[in-house]
Formats: structure tokens, C-alpha cells, sequence
């Protein structure tokens, strides 16, 4: 049943079942209208920047630092003092937002816990809201969980992370919530239900309202977000600074503006973050018509070599110059206790990468899974001995426009396409499901997954890719391997799960994006018409 909430102007049009009038009170709907009607002109404004942005990007020009901003790279100034809470972040676990999820998480030894309503959390109206139940009854301590299948109960532990919050991105929408006849935007309502409900609790218990900002484009989206913050915390009476963030760099644009994000952001930022998966999915989706940045197989795109090698340095480098956290990537193996071989092998492939991170002086890392808290925690233990490394400030890195531009060197393979096809298809058909976070052979995947693959696939298309065997990627043989592959999944997860699952739309979504004359920008954004 839907409702109509006791504010001028606005219309709940989601289900409201046991508990989501706590969450949806006049008053948290009535901050949230707030923020959209201070705020939604000018993020309005910023996605249609990005259009014609991408449109310079078509005809040639590349991604390059802006001669406006010269100022802010070259002076000297740095972020506002990290709070202590955020001190020490050498292990940081993520995934979506349910209970279980929660509790586990929060549990698992890690320093912090992301918790995630974007790209790890379909964002159905229901785990939406729920998600934020959960995170109250966090900091209402009464936050437990019993399994109805087994009877097992979870409940927090006496030293539970530290909890960070990621809300959706700027690009989309809450169809469930209008606000004056147009849907708010999802990051404010994912970020203003959790600061209504929770700056205060969480202040009171030492800690603060601490989020993940992702998918921004650049300098200017990032003082979107300082505006908010500001507003936020006048409209609850919080002093300046309360909220803190941390910026995921995960879009190429951004990797041009590390410093001048900071900047903008300077009294609430304490870090950036290598969102490695989604930055590779934005190198090919800003690039996409120039045939000279055609990928190599995703296996074969690797934190250490070419453009993700140099945007990881920066990143350390500009963060540490500014007094910021630069904080590692995912390690999205999951462990495999039926195959000790199997794990043996991922166990040494997270500790490689791992090494990598803090040996080139990150501050922490993100895992997935917590059997590899212990992992990641042995390596930054070992490597890291201090809470940080902010005084590694990495004066021999330099990276510029040529570096983060360069082209990992490798091979298109039949083999990479069809891993394309069989990981994007079934992650979007989970994601359908309300599934965000989606275990792929071995790996733990999130909507980046599914993007790389159609984005790839797409640029293979559009230009006509040679194979490492001489064919050429044509729609033919796209739709032919699309067919192939199916039949395989559909025998591998038996006949009656594949079904009684959503293939047929994931499918469908999956051809036509990679095959559209036009690239769209996010796949979640026609999926998620299929689940609101």
C-alpha cells in the first residue's frame, strides 16, 4: 500500500510495510523534499554537463587537467584534520544492506564497514528502505538477526566497525518518493534518511555521520555534495564538518581533479578511494569512439601495469600531499573452503595485491568477503606498522596526462567475450531479482561487473575488434556466442533455477545495450525501470 506523506507536495508511491513509517516520518520526508528542492536544479544541471563533456570526448579531445584549476594543484593547503575514528582504516569490509549482511560485516573484524545502497544493493524500494531500518537499529542498539532456516542468531559484537555509508550516485533516481511531481534524486534520499536518523546517535557514540561519495565526474559534483553537507548539517543544527566523506575515483574525468575535489571538499573529506572496477568501465566509456583505447581482455586490465598503475600513484601521492587517507581497491575473491586448491590460489592473489597497495603506500584496502579480513590485515600489519602513511608522500611519482591515458598491452580473446557474456547476463538477472551483490565464479560481483562486460562488448562492436584468432567481433558472432553461452548457464544452473529466474529481460537488456547505436550511460538506469 502506498501513501501520501503529511508533507505539501509530496507522494510516497512505494509499499509502506511493518517499520518504514519510522524511516518515512513527516519529519525525515519533510528534510529530504529539502534537499531535493535546494539541490536537484543544479545536479539537473551538472548530469547534462557530463553529456556535453562526453560529446568533446567523441570528436577527438582527451581527458586532460583544466588550466582553470591550476591554482589549486600548485599551492599549498591541506583537508581538515581526519577525525579519530577515521584514523586507522587499514582493512575496510563492503556489501549491501541487509541485516545479516550488516551484522556480519560490522563483525568481521575490519576497521570499517561500508555499508552500500549503490552499486552492491539493487535498489528495489524495499532494500532501500530496509537497509535504512537497519542502520537505525545499528546505532539504536538493537540491531540482531535470527536465521529463519536455521535458527542461528546474530547479534554486534562488543568492537564493531567503524560504519561508513555509500548512497547512490548522482545520476539516479528514487521513483518511489516525489517531491512536487518529480522523483528526488536517490543520493539524497539514501544520504538524508541516514543523516536525519543518525548523525546525532552517532556522534553521541564517539563515531559521526561518515559516507562514500561515488561516481562523480569531477570538481564541480564534488561541491554539489559540500553544499549538501553544508545545508544538511545546518538544517539539524550540526556544526560545520560533522559529516565526513570519502570520494571513490572511479570515473576517468575525476582522476584529472583529484586535487581540486579535495579541494571543494576540504572541511569534509578525509580521503579518495581507487574504485578500480567502475574506473575501468569509465576509461572505456569515455573513450569509446576513439579506436586507439580498445582494451585488452578484463583479466588482463591489472592494478600494477599502464593507466590503473598510474591513476593509483596519483591518487597516493595527491592525498598524502593534502593531509588525505588514499585508500586501496577491492579484493573480490571469495574463498572456497569445498577447493583448498581453488582457495589457495585466490588467498595468494589477494596477499599479491594487497602487498602492492601498501608497499606503493596506500593507508588501506577494501575486501569483500571476511575470510579475507585476516588476509588484507596480516599484509598492512606487516607493511604498514604506524595507523596510516599519510607521511609517505610518494615525491617520485610522476604521473600525467600520457600515464593515465596508456593502454594496458594484451589480447582480445573469444574466451574474454564470452566471460563478458555469461557474467554480465547473470549479474543483471540477479540485480532483476533485487540481488546487488552477486557471487560469479569465485568472485564477488557488483554492477561495475555487468558494465565493463556490455561496455566492452559495445566498443568491440563499434569498432570492429580483431580476436586474437583473426576473426573480427561482428554482430553475428555477438549474437551467436550471446545464444551459446545461455544454453551453457541455463545447464549449469539446471533448467528449473534458470526458469524460474529473469533471463529473458536480463538477456534482452544485455543484447541490446551492447549492440545500440548510442552508448547509455549506466545500465542501472533502464534496469532499474524494470524493478521500481
Amino acid at each position: 500500500m502506498s501513501g501520501t506523506a503529511e508533507v505539501a507536495e509530496v507522494e510516497i508511491r512505494g509499499e509502506m510495510n511493518d517499520r518504514y513509517d519510522e524511516i518515512l516520518s513527516s519529519d525525515a520526508i519533510a528534510f529530504i523534499a529539502d534537499l531535493h528542492r535546494s539541490f536537484d536544479e543544479q545536479r539537473r544541471r551538472l548530469l547534462k554537463m557530463r553529456v556535453e563533456r562526453q560529446k568533446r570526448f567523441d570528436a577527438g579531445e582527451l581527458p586532460d587537467f583544466l588550466a582553470e584549476t591550476r591554482h589549486v594543484r600548485e599551492s599549498d593547503w591541506t583537508v581538515a584534520p581526519i577525525p579519530a575514528p577515521l584514523l586507522d582504516r587499514r582493512v575496510e569490509i563492503t556489501g549491501p544492506v541487509d541485516r545479516k549482511m550488516v551484522i556480519n560485516a560490522l563483525n568481521s573484524g575490519a576497521r570499517v564497514f561500508m555499508a552500500d545502497f549503490e552499486d552492491a544493493t539493487a535498489p528495489t524500494w524495499q532494500n532501500q528502505v530496509e537497509g535504512q531500518i537497519n542502520l537505525k537499529d545499528r546505532w539504536d542498539g538493537k540491531i540482531d538477526f535470527t536465521d529463519p532456516a536455521s535458527g542461528k542468531k546474530y547479534r554486534l559484537g562488543p568492537d564493531p566497525a567503524v560504519l561508513l555509508v555509500r548512497p547512490r550516485g548522482w545520476h539516479l533516481p528514487e521513483n518511489h518518493l516525489l517531491v512536487d511531481g518529480e522523483p528526488v534524486s536517490g543520493a539524497l534520499f539514501d544520504f538524508g534518511l541516514y543523516m536525519f536518523h543518525n548523525a546525532r546517535k552517532a556522534l553521541a557514540a564517539g563515531a559521526g555521520p561518515y559516507f562514500y561519495l561515488p561516481k562523480l565526474e569531477g570538481h564541480l559534483e564534488a561541491r554539489l555534495w559540500n553544499d549538501v553537507f553544508v545545508h544538511a548539517q545546518d538544517a539539524l543544527g550540526l556544526p560545520n564538518g560533522t559529516a565526513r566523506a570519502t570520494i571513490l575515483i572511479e570515473t576517468l574525468p575525476a582522476a584529472f581533479e583529484m586535487d581540486e575535489i579535495l579541494w571543494e571538499l576540504k572541511d569534509h573529506i578525509v580521503g579518495l578511494n581507487c574504485g578500480r572496477w567502475d574506473y575501468i568501465f569509465s576509461f572505456i566509456k569515455r573513450l569509446r569512439n576513439n579506436p586507439d583505447y580498445l582494451l585488452p581482455d578484463r583479466g588482463q586490465v591489472v592494478m600494477g601495469e599502464a593507466f590503473l598503475r598510474a591513476y593509483s600513484l596519483r591518487l597516493i601521492k595527491t592525498c598524502h600531499r593534502r593531509g588525505a587517507f588514499a585508500m586501496g581497491g577491492m579484493a573480490a575473491q571469495i574463498p572456497n573452503r569445498r577447493d583448498p586448491e581453488a582457495n589457495e590460489i585466490a588467498l595468494a592473489k589477494v596477499k599479491a595485491d594487497k602487498e602492492r597497495e601498501a608497499g606503493n603506500g596506500h593507508d588501506g584496502t577494501w575486501v569483500a568477503h571476511p575470510d579475507l579480513v585476516p588476509v588484507a590485515m596480516e599484509v598492512f600489519d606487516r607493511l604498514m606498522p604506524g595507523s596510516n602513511q599519510l607521511d609517505n608522500l610518494r615525491e617520485d611519482v610522476s604521473v600525467g596526462q600520457a600515464e593515465l591515458l596508456e593502454v594496458h598491452k594484451g589480447t582480445r580473446t573469444e574466451t574474454g567475450v564470452r566471460e563478458n557474456i555469461r557474467v554480465g547476463v547473470q549479474y543483471i538477472e540477479a540485480w532483476l531479482r533485487g540481488k546487488g551483490a552477486v557471487p560469479l565464479y569465485n568472485l564477488m560481483e557488483d554492477a561495475a561487473t555487468a558494465e565493463i562486460s556490455r561496455a566492452q562488448i559495445w566498443q568491440q562492436l563499434r569498432h570492429g575488434a580483431s580476436l586474437e584468432d583473426g576473426r573480427t567481433v561482428t554482430p553475428e558472432l555477438f549474437r551467436m556466442t550471446l545464444d551459446d553461452e545461455m544454453v551453457k548457464v541455463r545447464a549449469e544452473l539446471t533448467p528449473e533455477v534458470y526458469d524460474a529466474g529473469r533471463f529473458p529481460e536480463a538477456i534482452a537488456l544485455f543484447r541490446d545495450m551492447s549492440m545500440s547505436e548510442t552508448f547509455e550511460e549506466f545500465l542501472t538506469v533502464p534496469a532499474y525501470r524494470l524493478i521500481a
